[in-house]
């Protein structure tokens, strides 16, 4: 698919990204962007933060990292070496957001072929509290590999492939690193939201039956779904649909064939949410995200 590129932007005297808290005019992108070759994204500021640090001591860059974005900006972002870090919030609507106005950075900088890659936490689906899900296909509620958009009035659906050689690269990594928990490739499913798309029983609102709702879990298994999160559909399509390429590396903190709530303890999540930077980084590392000092 060829992406597509935005003739309007070309009108533009200057750009305002809004949610990033700066212009076109801020600075020059192509001397301060123009060597990406990755960007990780997660919903949380302070997870990516953390992960941009981690990152920023294993290439030996004096700390502390400096957030690029304005001070008024609904996300963050941080850059070491060729990789960015950004976090998208909860979400397609939030993702989607940060989608645009990350990759129209990257199209000011020059940037191609870029490597997005979601860390997060999810629900697995059949497998344990502590296991990293990368998944091999990214599909709606439906079960259906696509990303669709109400666009000015009209349904628009976007294709949601991730990178499969990236993902066997990591797999392969996977297994040559102590991590210390299970690895597991497969499907994911992007919902709306937490509660009644991921078929929970414990939201405010909740028209079906434990019955039902096993029902269709059990059929998403059998269909190769490994878990459930928020933001994949939206990452994997705007990557699709913009030259560059996407992978989801997340931690599964719930089985959801088991439970609704995640039951884990503080200390647990905290060491679980910890694993997705560790296998990722380790790759990051070996495929040239950092400059050798």
């Amino acid at each position: 698919m060829q992406p597509i590129l935005n003739s309007h932007l070309n009108e533009l005297d200057e750009d305002i990204f809004h949610h990033f808290g700066f212009t076109t005019k801020s600075f020059d992108f192509k001397q301060k962007f123009g060597d990406v070759k990755f960007v990780c994204v997660c919903g949380s500021s302070n997870r990516i933060h953390n992960f941009a640090i981690s990152m920023a001591k294993l290439s030996g860059i004096q700390l502390p990292v400096e957030n690029i974005a304005g001070s008024h900006a609904r996300f963050v972002l941080y850059k070491v070496d060729h990789i960015l870090f950004a976090d998208h919030g909860i979400g397609i609507p939030s993702t989607l957001i940060l989608m645009h106005e990350m990759t129209k950075l990257l199209h000011y900088a020059g940037c191609k072929d870029v490597l997005f890659i979601r860390l997060g936490t999810c629900g697995g689906l059949g497998v344990k509290p502590g296991t990293l899900v990368m998944s091999d296909r990214c599909v709606n509620t439906k079960l259906e590999p696509y990303n669709e958009l109400c666009i000015l009035g009209k349904p628009v659906r976007r294709q949601t492939k991730v990178d499969l050689n990236a993902v066997n690269e990591l797999k392969k990594l996977s297994e040559n690193l102590s991590l210390q928990c299970s690895v597991v490739v497969g499907g994911t499913i992007t919902a709306n939201d937490f509660y009644e798309e991921q078929g929970r029983l414990d939201g405010a609102i909740c028209s079906f039956s434990q019955e039902e709702k096993l029902a269709y879990l059990k059929s998403a298994y059998d269909h190769g779904i490994r878990n459930l999160e928020m933001e994949g559909t939206a990452i994997t399509s705007h990557c699709n649909s913009t030259g560059h390429r996407a992978i989801l590396v997340c931690v599964a903190v719930v089985n959801r064939l088991e439970n609704d709530q995640v039951t884990i303890s503080a200390d647990d999540f905290k060491l679980f949410e910890q694993l997705p930077g560790k296998l990722v980084g380790e790759y990051l590392k070996r495929n040239s995200g950092l400059i050798a000092r």
